[in-house]
């Protein structure tokens, strides 16, 4: 990957995620970030929450200590932000799965 590309993704990720590290941290100890997302066994922790702590990660860091796996990951981030905007539901959102399930991945649609 060249430095253009990585330029790119961070443009990308920057306009996907638009949390900050302290708010999405309080947001995932909520039991709305909690009650939302794909699981791989009952109890266990959602996609979308796991990927919320590794922004947080991402977004305290200084883009000379991204890793490859950090660039993928925010690849992955914009993706999925993009892909759920476009299936937003009509009417008022503010208490919708849809929203937190947005809000795990960094991006408040009301914000």
């Amino acid at each position: 990957m060249d430095d253009g590309e990585k330029k790119e993704i961070r443009k990308d990720f920057r306009e996907a995620v638009n949390m900050s590290p302290s708010d999405l941290e309080a947001w995932l100890q909520t039991e709305e970030s909690k009650s939302v997302g794909a699981k791989d066994a009952p109890g266990a922790e959602s996609v979308g929450h796991a990927s919320g702590r590794r922004i947080i990660d991402i977004l305290r860091k200084t883009k000379d200590d991204y890793t490859d796996d950090d660039y993928a990951h925010m690849r992955k981030v914009v993706g999925y932000v993009h892909r759920h905007m476009a299936q937003r539901p009509e009417g008022d959102v503010t208490d919708t799965d849809w929203r937190f399930s947005l809000m795990n991945w960094g991006r408040d649609p009301t914000g």
